[in-house]
Order: structure tokens, then C-alpha cells, then sequence
């Protein structure tokens, strides 16, 4: 299960404003690479939407079926807003709704129905 915490307004490259909502699923213990210590964090991810401001407002606490996963993607520079540090990412964090992927598995295309 995740949980909505918040909504963040954003722009398109247009300069056209929408939100997005910011999820976060369990609490998870993590090993940090440059301390080797414990400590624990919660994933968190944003998600368009195609919601108004009003609407977002009422979904913060809900919660939705699914998990955070963790994508690989290509290196890229990630100023920590706390801190102004600039580290090195090598992947994103994505909702993953799981009732879905069974059913997108068992999806025929047109053109194989004969």
C-alpha cells in the first residue's frame, strides 16, 4: 500500500500548471554507503494527475494499492534540497500499481484475435 502525504503544483514546459501527487510507501531500513550505519527511510514518488488543486487537497491520507519500486536509469546530478549538496543518482523511484500488471499481461491485441 502507499499513502498520499501532499501534492506539489508544477508546469509544463508550455508554462501550463498541473499536479502531481507525492506518494510514499512503508518504512524500510537502509545501509548507508558512506557511514555503513542503519537507518530508516520511506520511498517516496510523484504521480500526475489530472486533478484540481480542491481535489488533491481531499485525497492527502488516502491510501492505494501497490509499491515504490526502484528503476535503474542513466547517471544524472541531484541538488539534496536540505543540504545543496550535489550527489550522483543512477535511478528514480516509481509507483507501481500490482493489480494492474496481471491484467496488462493477459491483454490479446486486436490483431492477434481471430
Amino acid at each position: 500500500m502507499v499513502s498520499v502525504q501532499r501534492f506539489l503544483k508544477r508546469q509544463t514546459k508550455e508554462g501550463k500548471d498541473f499536479f502531481v501527487l507525492v506518494l510514499s510507501g512503508g518504512v524500510v531500513p537502509v545501509k548507508s554507503e558512506t557511514t555503513g550505519r542503519m537507518y530508516f527511510t520511506a520511498k517516496t514518488c510523484t504521480v500526475s494527475t489530472t486533478f484540481d488543486e480542491e481535489t488533491c487537497k481531499q485525497l492527502i491520507g488516502m491510501q492505494f494499492p501497490g509499491r515504490i519500486v526502484k528503476l535503474e536509469t542513466e547517471p544524472y546530478q541531484f541538488t539534496v534540497p536540505e543540504t545543496g549538496e550535489v550527489i550522483e543518482l543512477k535511478h528514480r523511484w516509481e509507483y507501481q500499481d500490482d493489480t494492474l500488471e496481471p491484467v496488462s499481461e493477459n491483454v490479446i491485441e486486436e490483431s492477434e484475435v481471430y
